[in-house]
């Protein structure tokens, strides 16, 4: 069954962001795990918690996709800025045990002047420490456009990265159609081989999620600047391909663009 929605506030809590995707017409919807720009997080409510789960599963809500503070950075050079990602990331897998079976996305990060091979290195022990056996949450790897010295927009990178991971089965990527389409993959012109390149060098099992925006800048920009569906450079035609595309429609889809529920 196709999974879309958008990002949602969970600042009134999961029950309220359940009631606001049905609203809406979706059945799946993304959230942050605390705020985006900071490390303060919301107290876990289990009533609300409770809640939410009966009125999801009444409801046929999916999979629903967590979304790390963009602070993080696994692989930064500053050991402190490292230490406050790992601690955020393994805060936030606790919490969303409370949620059972369901994905929790974040940006690699950026290496800033270390190099690509320290960074993947950072990264992967970020991961070896913070995963457990036990969990019943799948980490997802954002795929990134590339600014900077941001680790991810290559998807060789990537998968460097989950060879690294020793519990490789509790890893797997989340799609950002911009961010891919700014690093240079062209899933307008050529979606399908796109698509095979994916399979080959990362595997279409370990896709769990897309992020579907378009963008402001033409393929291979290295820009991540999202734009409206349909008024980018991806164009609404190739994103509706991707949505309804045979090999990823079972995906949850999360429109991050605009912001305001009315869009």
């Amino acid at each position: 069954m196709l999974k879309i929605g958008c990002h949602l506030s969970s600042s009134k809590g999961f029950l309220h962001m359940g009631k606001e995707a049905i609203s809406i017409g979706a059945n799946t919807f993304q959230f942050f795990t605390r705020n985006p720009r900071g490390s303060k997080a919301k107290a876990i409510d289990e009533r609300d918690v409770h809640a939410y789960l009966a009125y999801a599963k009444e409801h046929g809500i999916g999979t629903i996709v967590a979304h790390a503070p963009y602070t993080l950075n696994a692989c930064s050079a500053d050991p402190h800025v490292r230490e406050f990602a790992q601690e955020t990331m393994a805060d936030d897998l606790r919490r969303m045990e409370y949620l059972p079976g369901n994905v929790y996305n974040f940006h690699p990060g950026s290496h800033v002047g270390q190099g690509i091979e320290q960074g993947i290195s950072w990264i992967v022990k970020t991961l070896n420490e913070i995963l457990t056996p036990e969990q019943n949450t799948t980490v997802l790897l954002e795929t990134m456009a590339g600014k900077g010295s941001e680790v991810g927009s290559r998807f060789e990178e990537l998968a460097e990265i989950i060879e690294r991971v020793e519990l490789k089965e509790k890893i797997g990527v989340c799609l950002d159609t911009c961010h891919v389409y700014d690093a240079g993959y062209d899933i307008v012109g050529d979606l399908d081989g796109v698509l095979r390149e994916f399979d080959q060098v990362i595997g279409l099992e370990r896709l769990r999620a897309v992020h579907v925006n378009d963008s402001k800048n033409p393929a291979g920009s290295h820009k991540d600047r999202h734009e409206r569906i349909g008024e980018g450079y991806i164009g609404f035609e190739t994103l509706q391909r991707i949505v309804h595309h045979p090999q990823l429609s079972h995906l949850p889809f999360c429109l991050e663009t605009p912001n305001e529920l009315d869009g």
